[in-house]
């Protein structure tokens, strides 16, 4: 069967993931109806598919590293050694008298061990600032690449994902029926017209039009009929557009929705003057639920 391009772009679309949840409920009962519809969306998720498999991993530059060796110290730049000023000579001894002159005599050589050992000390400390400075920077550079870019660090120090499940808790609904419903309508030709979907807690029904080609100069208008009401009853004229949605149904039973007929006809424009269809169906179709309550128990 040839389909229309919003057919190849809806399947397209649910391939991607890109629809809501009413649309993805259209396309599956699409899919659930026509074999050949499920075979274009399958296509589409064989062609998509391999994109993910084609996304490389993403390596830092060379710099980076460059930068992170730098920061603690591995460079192959030689740091200048430490280099301490030369202490001042002693002042000269006062002049004394000839006859309080004492005995000259030798000065002991001065013990330069204590300086030494002082700039070995302060090298040695100078040496520990810096390794520590070089290493709280890189650890400042991999919390940054942590935070914002942690597929750019090697994947033996990258952070692991972290799952955290919480439990919402959603109130039940105020209305039983909680479930969605949906319709195809098709003509006797077959292949689908238009997608009725139906909420069972509000009673807003929506409209899509899928195949249906209207005719110059009239209007398709929407009928529920059901053998609880003695007439068929209008839910209005579906808009040009692609989508309609109404909220007419909130008057009818959950009994008479769920059970009736939905049939679609070709009436002048605006819709019937009488209030009554003027011509035989073109499209019917009958509604299944898709999304079961929410109230319901879960299958084990």
């Amino acid at each position: 069967m040839a389909y229309s391009e919003d057919h190849i772009a809806l399947a397209a679309e649910y391939a991607l993931g890109t629809l809501d949840a009413e649309e993805r409920t259209q396309v599956e009962t699409m899919m659930a109806v026509d074999t050949e519809f499920a075979a274009v969306v399958q296509a589409w998720e064989f062609r998509l598919g391999p994109l993910n498999q084609m996304v490389g991993s993403v390596e830092p530059r060379p710099i980076v590293w460059e930068n992170i060796r730098t920061a603690i110290g591995l460079s192959e730049i030689p740091q200048a050694p430490l280099m301490l000023p030369e202490p001042p000579p002693p002042p000269p001894p006062p002049a004394l008298p000839p006859q309080l002159e004492p005995e000259i005599r030798p000065l002991p050589v001065a013990d330069d061990s204590n300086v030494i050992a002082l700039a070995s000390r302060v090298k040695r400390w100078r040496g520990i600032a810096s390794a520590a400075s070089a290493i709280a920077a890189a650890l400042l550079v991999m919390l940054g690449l942590q935070i914002f870019r942690p597929d750019a660090l090697p994947e033996g120090i990258r952070p692991k994902p972290r799952i955290r499940t919480v439990e919402v808790k959603v109130p039940a609904p105020a209305f039983t029926p909680s479930s969605q419903y949906v319709a195809l309508l098709q003509g006797q030709n077959g292949g689908p017209a238009f997608i009725l979907t139906i909420d069972g807690s509000t009673k807003n029904f929506t409209v899509r039009k899928v195949g249906a080609i209207p005719e110059v100069g009239k209007s398709f208008e929407l009928w529920l009929i059901s053998d609880k009401l003695p007439q068929p009853r209008s839910l209005g004229v579906i808009n040009p557009g692609d989508f309609t949605t109404r909220p007419v149904l909130s008057s009818y039973d959950p009994d008479v929705i769920n059970g009736a007929t939905y049939a679609v006809t070709v009436e002048q424009p605006g819709g019937s003057p009488s209030g009554q269809p003027t011509s035989a169906p073109v499209f019917t179709g009958k509604l299944i639920e898709t999304v079961p309550p929410a109230s319901s128990t879960p299958p084990r």
